[in-house]
């Protein structure tokens, strides 16, 4: 119980870990890139920096304000459901770009090429989310929305944010004009690209199928040295009718290329499929 205990305290701790650099990178990439320029490719930031525009409150002090207001609709209305990983991220973003307008108050770009800042308004926070969503948390905003709509509608839940983000980027023509625009535009279509990306290298793994006579080395190696699970099956080869067997096994990158080496040694005439995927459910990964 004491080793269960001290595991599930490790895991915790590198969960907050990473939700707390994915909260760093997310403010640096918010106050510095993306309020300077104006850029509005959704979300509660990009209608934080259109309010500004509108209004003496800054874009910081606007998102504070308007993740207080949705972090206590969160509690009405989803009650338990309610994630605590995401409420600590909204809280720390909040405190972060408000703690910057204070010590670090900008009033124009870092540099004068709009397109090197956008692509760090995109990358930072893109970069985030992907760490956020890994441990099952989010930067909050227009994803606490989402969870409200989820629990109360059958609307899809991702076309409903797409539309959202489009709604708040289209007002950037209308606020800020053709140029700010355009390069919103140009961040909408990026940055869910960079999110899936992230996404799926950070839950990169291989799916081993090797095809050998003796699978009794290759199970020990992949159970007691790599610490993964394995599944035998029986086969029987189409042309030589030879019995075969095969050891399918599903494990991270680095594993994986131990294991090629481990079966150049020792089943040298194995025959091997080796499939990346990013989705996969059930024990020692993402739990159904």
């Amino acid at each position: 119980m004491k080793c269960v205990h001290k595991n599930e305290v490790i895991t915790i701790l590198k969960e907050y870990t990473i939700i707390t650099i994915g909260v760093i990178l997310t403010v640096l990439g918010t106050y510095f890139f993306r309020f300077p320029n104006n850029f509005t490719f959704g979300g509660v930031t990009g209608l934080c920096v259109m309010i500004a525009e509108k209004t003496s409150l800054s874009a910081g002090q606007t998102n504070a304000i308007i993740n207080a207001f949705l972090l206590v609709l969160g509690f009405i209305t989803l009650g338990k459901g309610f994630g605590v990983k995401t409420i600590y991220a909204t809280i720390l973003i909040s405190l972060g770009l408000s703690l910057l307008d204070v010590l670090y108050p900008m009033a124009t770009p870092i540099t004068n090429e709009p397109l090197l800042e956008l692509l760090y308004a995109v990358a930072l926070p893109g970069v985030a989310s992907g760490l956020l969503f890994s441990v099952g948390a989010s930067g909050g905003g227009t994803d606490i929305v989402a969870m409200i709509i989820k629990k109360h509608s059958n609307i899809n839940i991702g076309t409903a944010l797409l539309v959202a983000d489009s709604v708040i980027t289209f007002g950037a023509l209308w606020v800020f004009g053709i140029q700010t625009f355009l390069f919103s535009v140009a961040g909408l279509l990026t940055k869910s690209l960079v999110v899936d990306n992230i996404i799926e290298g950070m839950n990169l793994c291989k799916v081993f199928n090797v095809i050998c006579k003796k699978p009794e080395k290759v199970c020990d190696y992949i159970t007691h040295t790599l610490h993964r699970g394995a599944t035998i099956s029986e086969a029987q080869g189409a042309f030589s009718h030879e019995k075969q067997y095969i050891v399918m096994s599903v494990m991270k990158p680095s594993q994986g290329y131990m294991l090629q080496q481990y079966l150049k040694k020792v089943e040298p005439d194995a025959f091997i499929t080796i499939t990346n995927t990013s989705e996969i459910i059930g024990k020692g990964f993402k739990p159904s």
